[in-house]
């Protein structure tokens, strides 16, 4: 079963220090992380932003990201089966897991990304039933050629 340190992406974080929602509608990200220095103290998401911001009638250039997002972020390991990462995320109702070792940011994984692994997954263990399923066994096979 492939672990999260399999399907995880390097090039995912990136930090934000000011203008954090217009980064984020930049670079077509649902998602950004909030670092104290290499401390991770939140994540800001388009939830945090629809909900904290705009449903409250802020002003997005003029509210600090400290004050919308996220602070209690729930995280995973590398080691972590894929399938307890789908679980723990639709326990939690998120759409995006950071993945952290030793308290160090390693990536994040989304649930698009866990459920093209399933996908997969799922397709190949579909084969192999099908495989199994309607195989012939080889002395029939001989019996029916000879008919």
């Amino acid at each position: 079963m492939k672990k999260l340190r399999d399907i995880m992406r390097p090039d995912f974080l990136f930090t934000v220090q000011r203008d954090a929602m217009r980064l984020m509608a930049e670079r077509n990200v649902g998602i950004v992380i909030v670092l104290d220095g290499s401390r991770l103290v939140g994540v800001l998401s388009e939830r945090d932003v629809v909900r904290r911001v705009v449903d409250a009638g802020r002003d997005p250039a003029h509210t600090s990201v400290t004050e919308v997002m996220t602070m209690g972020v729930i995280v995973a390991d590398p080691d972590d089966d894929y399938q307890s990462a789908i679980r723990q995320m639709d326990d939690a109702n998120i759409r995006h897991l950071l993945v952290v070792r030793d308290g160090r940011m390693l990536s994040m994984v989304s649930i698009r990304d866990l459920i093209r692994v399933d996908i997969h997954d799922k397709s190949e263990e579909l084969r192999y039933l099908r495989e199994y399923l309607y195989q012939v066994p080889p002395d029939i096979a001989v019996r029916h050629a000879a008919a």
